[in-house]
């Protein structure tokens, strides 16, 4: 499956849940390739437009948001030849922006978000953006202790004695540093080092590297710290993690201390205050780039002061107080060499260009997502002309593919001077190629228009989306069953043997018992083995008990990403209560069906999905099944138990005037309470400023507990709040 070119302004819920599906699944593998193997198959900036379109559908269609989001998912898994380290504080990326009005709007969402502070009051601070591989180095009374790298957020790979041979990194903090210190930054390689190590490798008959980052991730990551030693890694620190008391209260400050502690910082970072000013700086630096002896990418905006960053908080992966200003990709042209379709879990038919290879930004494209009927036509999904005049694209033609945008690879227009004569455009199938059932493109009910994607009308019928949703099922972020890979599932699926045979999700779960009854025992199967299989079902044992909302989103339930399925599991507790709730919530006049659109972050079509899959009798049936054998464990506590609204559902209403709304609901969240957008019987706290309406009489009506802005405060006093300097995860992605 590939992802959808059609506009984010034009794709309906559907079109934007399969396709975050797909981004959420392939940019993992490519944080796996990037930060585990130190081997990326895209250049980064084909990396970042990838999340950029991935950021960009979730910001049309936050209900959709899923677990396994890129926003949300940082790194990959630590190396299996390091021993892990569990970060004291996660260690976070950064969004990103593409051009100057993406730095206007960051900057302008930042005094929104805070409201009531002058333009030119914020100071930003400004650094370039290092190519190299994150690192938190910590330090105990003033001694160096251990060192991790990101990994994938919150455990990293343990790589203190390699660390320690950088020589530039400080082994002891002098006297009056904090007892606690953890100094985030980047490793990296000089540029006329790398090229020195090349030559050397060249006249010794060795294989030569491919990037001064890559060579600084492999080289930090020897099991002999002699050969790291060899490297002459270097070191620019611009973060902190934990910190037992805080040196300044400014970013800006920070930094300084860390120069004044003996750790390098980069030169050119800069405080600024107005948006001109910033994006000025970034071109300053854009022009210094090829002389840099080291690879950056682009340019690193934060808020400067740390009681603003405090206040702006998180989003689930990234600060609201920061982001990085890429630098622009590249192009290349290349050939059509013939379009396949591919089938998704959803039935979405999914057009893919197979292309001539060329090289862009250093790495191989051979294929380019032609996202469906309407994007090879040249016509968005309005009727609009997409590329210039609208051109299709043909098997035959001379493309421009580029590695950035809403989506990579594109093909970004055709060169109709080379079209060949015998050219012709491509009729999209009208049939399904895996199983050959109808494919239709659905009306909209609402809008009465055509959806922009084709879809397989044979369900479960098309082996395709059986396999696709087998997969789903057992992905990292759903059952996370080890062992139970795309070949497998394959395997497994295709075999006719009932001892052997998969086809839904329960009979995962009955395989070793079929297998214990059956002559023709796995473990005598090629690819498999005695040890394999006991993994395997020591693994599918391990996941009989499963979390509430990695339950309710290995179900593949249409529009119900990993967030939502977080929602829904915080919001029921239980998988009992949510189940019984959905049956109720049939009936669109119900208190249940109103409950679960009150619901912050469940929109009208996520719920009507949800009603719909507990509808049909065949997804009931395969969910009885399944509970024979699994139990879903009930929703943990909030992890701030303690405060007054914990495990409470707040609603916010009318105009706040000490806070801005986002802000409101951010602090609520943070103290472990439910964000609810409407007033039910499940309402336990209603918070009314100025202009409260018909929400405030729903509350006093149902009885429900109403406080004015100061009366929040006082309700979730101090804890509400987070003082200036608080020490908070940082990003490190600079």
């Amino acid at each position: 499956m590939t992802t959808d070119k059609t506009p984010v302004d034009n794709l309906t819920e559907e079109e934007a849940a399969a396709e975050l599906a797909f981004l959420a699944a392939e940019i993992a593998r490519h944080d796996a390739l990037y930060h585990g193997q130190d081997a990326p198959e895209i250049s980064d900036a084909g990396y970042d437009a990838l999340k950029r379109r991935n950021d960009a559908i979730e910001a049309r269609f936050p209900q959709l948001i899923r677990a396994d989001s890129p926003s949300i998912r940082v790194g990959a898994a630590p190396l299996a030849t390091f021993a892990p380290i569990t970060h004291s504080r996660p260690m976070l990326s950064l969004d990103n922006a593409f051009s100057d009005a993406d730095v206007r709007d960051f900057v302008a969402s930042v005094y929104r978000f805070l409201g009531n502070i002058a333009e030119g009051e914020i100071a930003f601070t400004a650094e370039p953006k290092i190519d190299g591989l994150s690192m938190s180095i910590r330090y105990e009374g003033g001694r160096l202790v251990n060192a991790a790298t990101r990994g994938d957020g919150t455990t990293g790979e343990n790589v203190t004695e390699n660390i320690r041979t950088i020589a530039e990194i400080p082994d002891r903090l002098p006297a009056g540093a904090p007892d606690i210190v953890e100094v985030r930054g980047e490793v990296y390689m000089r540029k006329s080092d790398f090229l020195a190590l090349n030559a050397q490798m060249a006249a010794e008959g060795r294989q030569t590297y491919v990037n001064p980052r890559n060579t600084a991730a492999g080289s930090l990551r020897q099991l002999d710290a002699k050969v790291t030693a060899s490297r002459r890694l270097k070191f620019f620190a611009y973060a902190w993690g934990e910190m037992s008391a805080m040196p300044a209260d400014t970013q800006m400050g920070m930094v300084e201390a860390f120069k004044g502690w003996g750790f390098p910082v980069n030169p050119l970072m800069k405080r600024l205050s107005s948006v001109d000013d910033i994006i000025a700086h970034y071109a300053e630096i854009g022009l210094k780039r090829p002389d840099l002896d080291y690879e950056i990418d682009g340019v690193v905006y934060k808020v400067d002061r740390l009681d603003l960053q405090a206040r702006l908080g998180f989003r689930s992966r990234s600060p609201r107080w920061a982001t990085a200003h890429k630098f622009p990709a590249e192009q290349a042209f290349t050939h059509v060499e013939k379009i396949d379709i591919q089938v998704g879990r959803t039935g979405a038919l999914t057009p893919v260009a197979r292309l001539t290879p060329v090289t862009v930004g250093g790495v191989v494209v051979t294929n380019a997502t032609l996202h469906n009927a309407d994007y090879i036509a040249g016509i968005g999904n309005s009727g609009e002309r997409i590329r210039d005049e609208g051109h299709d694209i043909r098997v035959g033609d001379t493309v421009i593919v580029q590695r950035a945008g809403d989506v990579i690879p594109q093909v970004l227009d055709v060169v109709m001077e080379k079209r060949p004569a015998e050219a012709v455009p491509y009729e999209f199938p009208q049939t399904c190629p895996v199983c050959g059932s109808h494919a239709v493109r659905e009306r909209n009910e609402k809008t009465g228009k055509l959806d922009s994607v084709t879809r397989c009308t044979g369900g479960f019928v098309c082996r395709a989306q059986a396999v696709e949703h087998l997969k789903h099922f057992v992905s990292r972020n759903a059952f996370d069953i080890e062992g139970l890979g795309t070949k497998q599932i394959q395997f497994f699926f295709e075999s006719e043997d009932p001892s052997l045979s998969i086809r839904t999700a329960p009979d995962i779960f009955t395989l070793k018992r079929r297998q214990e009854a059956s002559l023709a025992r796995l473990e005598n199967i090629d690819g498999f083995g005695k040890v394999s299989v006991t993994k395997l079902y020591d693994a599918i044992d391990n996941r009989r008990s499963v979390a509430l909302h990695r339950f309710i989103y290995a179900l593949g339930i249409r529009h119900a990403g990993e967030t939502t399925a977080k929602l829904l599991a915080r919001s029921y507790g239980s998988y009992a209560a949510f189940a019984a709730a959905m049956e109720a919530a049939a009936d669109p006049g119900s208190e249940a069906w109103a409950e679960l659109n009150a619901i912050d972050g469940i929109g009208q079509v996520v719920a009507q999905a949800i009603v719909d899959f507990y509808a049909e009798e065949n997804n009931r049936a395969v969910v009885a099944r399944l509970l024979q054998e699994v139990t879903p464990l009930d929703a943990q506590a909030p992890a701030a138990a303690s405060s007054p609204v914990a495990g409470k559902t707040v609603v916010f209403t009318g105009t706040l005037e000490k806070m801005t709304r986002d802000e409101a609901k951010a602090m609520a969240e943070r103290l472990g309470a439910k964000v609810a957008g409407s007033v039910s019987k499940k309402t336990d706290l209603l918070v009314a400023g100025p202009g409260a309406g018909s929400k405030l009489e729903k509350a006093r009506d149902l009885g429900i507990e109403t406080v004015d802005e100061d009366g929040w405060f006082v309700l979730v006093g101090a804890e509400g709040m987070s003082g200036p300097g608080a020490p908070a995860p940082s990003p490190d992605d600079a």
